[in-house]
């Protein structure tokens, strides 16, 4: 298997052949905007960085750490500037991943199994890492006969590795509340999340926060790398993707998302996922 060195190549990969794709970066590919894909993603960093907020959750990120996130959540990595920063990311499409369960192991757990305060952050262990990146150079070296058929092995021995580390984690309880906010830009991403459907402004944020609106923009682009406007669509993005799949139907989605007419949710959904919600629709149903 080929490793990319761009994201957003093997995201295309991925999404194109409904398979999965590994890109190994350090800074060279400009950080993405806070964005959604069609695709799970195993974020690991070998050497840490700065921060990731991942839905209405904000991490430090460490050297050995592994964040699993799923197709409905939106995320943004901070600006790493000049810093090295070596990870590995592995894009997975869930059609793949439900081909290689069973009615007894459901290896998409690790990505569809949220409760209330779990988090998205695994702590691996050196040992861990040592395995994880074992994984990841065997599948992305074999090319000789029969390759086709280590590579998937191989991918599916990684994923029994990661989810039994994932449930491991939850029924420690251990992962709850590993995440962290600047006080008062927590307080704003809760108040934005419990309102989401609701018209928000940053004049109305700012006014219900008792601060100018220069300086709700500047604390908040400075906690979480991204801009108030940014993030509440990214989060009803996340919702609206949600919904669709779950059958709500389009006309229903666009209100129950936080989106004030049809028009606006058409343009900005078309703009983060690429199709309109109607064909989001028609293929998350199929």
């Amino acid at each position: 298997m080929e490793k990319y060195t761009s994201c957003k190549k093997a995201i295309e990969h991925c999404i194109s052949n409904k398979y999965f794709a590994v890109a190994y970066l350090c800074n060279e590919e400009k950080t993405m905007n806070i964005h959604i894909h069609d695709c799970y993603e195993m974020y690991f960093s070998i050497s840490g960085g700065k921060q990731f907020l991942i839905d209405n959750k904000f991490y430090d990120i460490d050297s050995g750490d592994l964040f699993v996130i799923n197709q409905f959540e939106s995320h943004y990595l901070t600006k790493i500037d000049q810093m090295v920063h070596e990870r590995i990311v592995v894009s997975i499409h869930p059609d793949f991943i439900k081909a290689l369960s069973s009615e007894q192991t459901d290896l998409a757990t690790c990505f569809t199994k949220r409760s209330q305060g779990s988090a998205h952050r695994l702590h691996l262990t050196a040992e861990q890492q040592k395995r994880f990146q074992y994984y990841i150079n065997k599948i992305t070296s074999v090319d000789n006969f029969g390759g086709d058929i280590i590579e998937k092995a191989c991918f599916m021995e990684l994923l029994v590795m990661i989810n039994n580390i994932y449930m491991e984690t939850l029924n420690l309880g251990s992962n709850v509340s590993d995440y962290k906010y600047n006080q008062q830009v927590e307080q704003i991403i809760q108040y934005i999340n419990q309102n989401i459907c609701e018209p928000i402004t940053i004049e109305y944020l700012a006014k219900h926060f008792y601060l100018s609106d220069s300086y709700i923009c500047r604390i908040f682009k400075s906690a979480t790398g991204t801009t108030i406007n940014k993030y509440i669509t990214a989060r009803r993005i996340s919702i609206a993707k949600s919904l669709l799949s779950s059958g709500t139907s389009v006309n229903e989605v666009y209100s129950q998302s936080g989106f004030n007419d049809y028009s606006n949710f058409l343009k900005a959904f078309t703009k983060a996922v690429g199709v309109s919600p109607k064909k989001y629709a028609l293929y998350s149903n199929s």
